[in-house]
């Protein structure tokens, strides 16, 4: 058997089974949910109602009922554009409106870009206007849904493009230690990116107002300050304009490091339950959770840009993917770059465990410190609010759970939260 018949045959036998590992773990998650549909677990039971709980046990289940329609659909469209010669066909129909390189190249990655965008756009107006708006958390009229459309692609045009074209430069002119390079201009880009998302990117699409809530404010900085952590900023972004959700994060680094409130989480949580909520977020900071996180993306980045670099030169890779081999001219390197991470999560998908047990981890972590610098017993509250009002359910199956949740499971986390309660007392 060549090399290009095994990477084919390998590349067909993980897809298969990652979609039966995803419809397996899904029919799990869909069964357990429903076996305990209508009882509330114990620990919830003097604070959500038996209605709510129903609501998130359905919430839950159409949405993994759709996401298992998305996988399948999303399978058959990889073999569309690999095996069965999508990718190739496109190539070729560039080709007949440029021959120069480089134009060649970027065309074909807006035309992939274009066409998986069209292919998807189905299941992302399911979700958002048919499974949220059921369950009452669409707040997004189909006008603003253009809008943040017609922005999203004008950004990534405007970012997306000239990064592209300085990589696929470099792959043509650095010589063979081209990943490196290219490693090195993506680092630089995504930390621009650090510095310049909650400043210029993040007003585009909504509205940052500083927070008025004086008292709020002055126990949020009084936190900060407790904690060390230098702020630059108090913001309420508009987030009920699109989503019932709630949530609150940090962003930006050095002096544009802000945090954020969704209106949504205002509105809903006291002042107690959002400085505890800020108290866990600190949390990360304190553990180096974000850091961490971005110097093990930037090397994981770095390991699979050297793979990329040794695969870009064999023309196994590419037949064996429904491409024809690179051509010598260095106009088939946007084919590389397309084959690489549109097959790469196929290759990688068995290692998501790995990362949730990790983020779960931290998770961890940040609780037990805004136990010790907030206060757990009002973690807790904060907490059955938001999975309530999010419809989250509290009954999630331990598998399903384990492989992909980044946060641990309603009833572990509130039990350990408890635990750290009763022991402050």
């Amino acid at each position: 058997m060549s090399s290009a018949a095994l990477l084919s045959l390998v590349f067909v036998v993980l897809l298969l089974a990652d979609l039966a590992v995803r419809m397996w773990l899904s029919t799990r998650q869909m069964r357990h949910v429903a076996s305990h549909r209508d009882q509330v677990p114990a620990e919830f039971a003097d604070r959500i109602n038996l209605a709510s709980h129903q609501r998130a046990a359905d919430y839950t289940q159409a949405r993994v009922r759709l996401g298992m329609a998305e996988q399948v659909y999303d399978a058959v469209i990889l073999l569309g554009l690999t095996l069965l010669g999508g990718l190739q066909w496109l190539d070729q129909a560039v080709g007949h409106i440029t021959a120069h390189a480089l134009p060649r190249q970027l065309l074909l990655l807006v035309a992939v870009a274009a066409v998986m965008g069209v292919l998807g756009l189905p299941f992302t107006l399911w979700r958002q206007f048919g499974l949220e708006a059921r369950f009452g958390f669409n707040r997004m009229t189909p006008a603003l849904f253009a809008v943040d459309t017609i922005k999203g692609i004008a950004l990534g045009l405007v970012l997306g493009l000239p990064l592209a074209a300085a990589v696929l430069w470099l792959m043509g002119r650095a010589g063979s230690a081209w990943w490196l390079w290219a490693w090195g201009l993506w680092v630089a880009f995504n930390l621009l990116l650090l510095f310049v998302y909650p400043m210029f990117i993040a007003p585009l699409f909504n509205k940052f107002t500083p927070l008025t809530d004086a008292v709020l404010a002055d126990r949020i900085r009084l936190l900060a300050r407790r904690c060390g952590f230098s702020l630059g900023g108090l913001f309420v972004m508009d987030g009920s304009r699109r989503s019932g959700h709630g949530n609150a994060y940090f962003t930006g680094f050095g002096k544009a490091r802000r945090i954020v409130f969704f209106d949504t989480l205002l509105a809903r949580l006291n002042g107690d339950e959002i400085e505890a909520v800020l108290a866990h977020e600190l949390g990360h900071f304190a553990h180096g959770h974000i850091v961490k996180r971005i110097v093990m993306s930037f090397v994981l980045a770095l390991v699979f840009f050297a793979l990329l670099g040794w695969l870009a030169r064999q023309p196994w890779f590419y037949a064996g993917l429904g491409a024809l081999p690179a051509r010598g001219d260095g106009s088939g390197n946007a084919m590389a770059l397309l084959l690489f991470f549109l097959a790469l999560p196929v290759f990688t998908f068995l290692l998501t465990p790995l990362g949730s047990w990790y983020s779960r981890r931290n998770e961890f972590e940040a609780d037990r410190y805004a136990a010790r610098q907030s206060s757990a017993a009002q973690l807790v509250s904060a907490l059955v609010k938001l999975y309530d009002d999010n419809a989250a359910t509290l009954t999630p199956d331990p598998v399903h759970s384990a492989f992909y949740d980044s946060h641990p499971p309603a009833s572990v986390r509130i039990r350990q939260l408890m635990h750290a309660t009763a022991h402050s007392t």
